[in-house]
């Protein structure tokens, strides 16, 4: 169990320092979401004109959402996650792993937490250059239970996120170009995981149905388990939901993976 948890934690920190490499890639990145919170802010704030509430809610909680929201990206986002298994693997770079005893799920997502812990540390940059002009315009919820469990909500929307990601990217075993399926997944993920509007302003129906989807948790839940959009009970009852389909994700990437080692020929690497 301790050589284990050594090998990966020397992944980790490895993983850390070529992150570390492309720190201003990060950056930038993280400025330019500023620009999307813009217009964020210019279409909400359209929207909203006239109208005190939509959906029960403020201007200034939805502006919170989706503050909550770029940040919240940028700590637990699959970003090309999904390329770089294909690329591995139709590379035959996979070979490697095939002959050393390290579980090629357990690495990815090491490499994948490392990344995470960079990106997310350096999107705090600009949403504190740029606090003092969005303070007066967000309105955070006061209870203290709320910091608390967004932690485990964020590490299994984490875990969802690239789990999904993973089982896209091992295709590659079947497919030369997946870019089509990572297409529709990043399309649904960016529908129905809230990132375009929040989900409770659904017809009653949708929102209920989308509940039991994998993309409600991955980013609408543990943004609004932060920002007072869903209240204790129903964040309760989501947790069992969202470690649910990070069980049947993780079983779904397994059968994938040995699927496709039947199909895969060992060569180069």
């Amino acid at each position: 169990m301790t050589a284990t948890l050594t090998k990966y934690r020397h992944v980790f920190l490895i993983g850390l320092q070529s992150n570390l490499v492309y720190r201003w890639n990060f950056l930038i990145r993280g400025f330019f979401s500023l620009v999307r919170l813009a217009v964020v802010f210019i279409l909400w704030g359209a929207i909203y004109a006239g109208n005190p509430e939509i959906g029960g809610y403020s201007v200034r909680q939805t502006f919170t959402y989706f503050v909550a929201l770029i940040a919240l990206q940028f700590m637990v986002g699959a970003f090309n996650e999904d390329y770089q298994i294909g690329e591995e693997i139709r590379n035959g770079l996979i070979n490697q792993f095939l002959l050393k005893p390290i579980n090629y799920y357990a690495y990815r997502f090491t490499v994948f937490a490392s990344a995470r812990a960079v990106s997310g540390l350096l999107i705090l940059v600009p949403l504190l250059v740029i606090a003092p002009l969005l303070r007066s315009h967000l309105a955070f919820p006061g209870e203290a239970w709320r910091l608390v469990l967004c932690v485990p909500a964020l590490t299994l929307a984490a875990l969802i996120q690239f789990t999904l990601a993973y089982c896209f990217g091992l295709l590659a075993f079947w497919f030369l170009e997946i870019q089509g399926f990572v297409i529709l997944s990043y399309a649904a993920e960016t529908t129905l995981s809230g990132q375009i509007f929040p989900l409770d302003l659904l017809p009653p129906s949708l929102f209920h149905a989308s509940q039991y989807l994998p993309f409600y948790y991955m980013m609408y839940f543990p943004a609004g388990i932060l920002t007072g959009r869903i209240g204790y009970a129903a964040a309760v009852h989501g947790f069992a939901l969202q470690a649910a389909w990070v069980v049947v994700l993780a079983a779904a990437a397994h059968v994938i993976w040995v699927n496709g080692l039947r199909k895969h020929t060992a060569v180069g690497g």
